[in-house]
């Protein structure tokens, strides 16, 4: 089942590089088990000592991670007023920092560069726009050949309301759609429209045609905790799978001729894999299978009803299920869980569940863990209890920290992903 949820007046963005914070990201956790509630005398002190941390230029700050009031347990009142401190400071960072890329419209990554494509349409909601990256098809081509894809798809799709954005892929391969740089440009591109234009995080989408269908199939999986919505058009998903798609609302359209690489065929074998996942699970997997008859690989326009099909959908940041696969290219965080960079593998399965003050997790293939909160999850002033499989991993108070704010906003810079407390559980084998 898919969420509304309210506005949040601030809004986190991560940096590649130097975090939000102007310190470097880190992938170890921060927070500890506390027993204690928080001192109030030596919370406000610590929002006191950060305050003096951020008017340092950001080029000559220390490492937020490396300072003593980084661990100080917090009060509610002053995580969120240190998570209002950070954001503040990030802002105007992302505004200087990233102001040139984003006139020249073009993304860089390492020797890759992926130029784009935007424009705006409608009134701005007050909780902020929409945002839809449009993936061009073409592929394994000469580049005159993926340049006019790219001047097409910007012309394929109208939104009434967002911002309408269309990369030209870095590479003319195959797979240009699907590759490791992908997702971390896909990020940044996230992370600059939530400040440069006001995109709503909840409302971000990715649509694709062709070759980006192949993108839209493989991408939205493992990019779901991004996503409110996905719609693949007249694609192949190769070796993906929808596991992932748990708490994200995918469309697939498809010609009843195109048969291609078995599109027709495959497109069909998806839906009915989203139908049992539906079927098992009736809360989650929310989706639309259209299958055009007539229609072969172009469908004449009519799949753009795609659009305003997903944008009845704002993303649930913090679902109380998640399923999390990790696919040839690998997260190091989904939803309100982690992993640490030796447990990033290919084919790992990982479950969890949040009920009240309990979690219950599954996983094989890793032997640790990290597990985030919030106070929009549940009461960091009460004890949380973690589970696997009827075995108690964890029972307790956890700490809020300026460190665990800093961090997760530094690897992702998502207003509604950023946690203030975790836990490292060891899983049993």
């Amino acid at each position: 089942m898919m969420y509304r949820h309210l506005a949040i007046t601030f809004v986190f963005v991560a940096c590649t590089g130097m975090t939000a914070a102007g310190v470097e990201p880190s992938r170890e956790p921060v927070a500890a088990a506390a027993s204690a509630a928080a001192d109030p005398t030596a919370s406000s002190l610590a929002v006191a000592q950060l305050k003096k941390h951020l008017k340092l230029a950001a080029t000559a700050r220390p490492s937020i991670a490396g300072q003593e009031f980084a661990t100080v347990a917090l009060t509610r009142d002053d995580a969120a007023e240190a998570e209002r401190l950070l954001w503040a400071d990030h802002v105007q960072r992302i505004k200087q920092t990233r102001f040139d890329e984003m006139k020249a419209r073009r993304i860089t990554s390492g020797n890759l560069q992926m130029p784009f494509y935007y424009a705006v349409f409608g009134n701005k909601p007050k909780s902020g726009r929409s945002l839809y990256i449009s993936l061009h098809g073409g592929g394994g081509a000469p580049p005159q050949v993926n340049d006019r894809q790219w001047e097409n798809q910007k012309r394929l799709y109208q939104v009434k309301e967002g911002v309408y954005l269309v990369p030209r892929a870095p590479t003319n391969t195959w797979n240009l759609w699907h590759q490791g740089h992908i997702d971390g440009m896909f990020d940044r591109l996230i992370e600059n429209l939530i400040v440069f234009e006001n995109v709503n995080p909840n409302r971000v989408y990715i649509l694709g045609y062709s070759a980006g269908g192949d993108g839209v199939y493989q991408l939205a999986p493992r990019m779901a905790d991004r996503l409110a919505g996905a719609a693949m058009m007249a694609g192949h998903p190769n070796e993906a799978s929808p596991l992932g798609l748990r708490n994200v609302a995918f469309t697939i359209q498809v010609g009843a001729n195109d048969s291609g690489y078995n599109r027709n065929k495959v497109a069909r074998e998806w839906g009915k894999k989203l139908d049992a996942l539906q079927k098992e699970d009736p809360n989650g997997y929310v989706h639309w299978t259209k299958i055009y008859e007539g229609k072969g690989h172009w469908l004449d326009r009519q799949d753009a009803a795609a659009l305003p099909w997903m944008a009845r959908y704002d993303r649930n940041p913090l679902p109380t299920r998640i399923v999390w696969r990790q696919d040839d290219v690998t997260h190091a965080r989904f939803y309100w869980l982690a992993v640490k960079p030796q447990e990033q593998r290919k084919g790992v399965e990982i479950r969890a569940a949040l009920q009240g003050q309990r979690f219950e997790v599954q996983a094989g293939g890793i032997g640790q863990l990290i597990v985030r909160m919030n106070d929009r999850m549940l009461n960091l002033d009460e004890n949380v209890i973690i589970t696997s499989n009827a075995k108690q991993l964890f029972a307790g108070r956890v700490h809020r920290s300026i460190g665990t704010l800093a961090q997760t906003l530094a690897e992702r810079g998502d207003p509604a992903s950023v946690f203030s407390a975790q836990v490292v559980v060891t899983l049993p084998k």
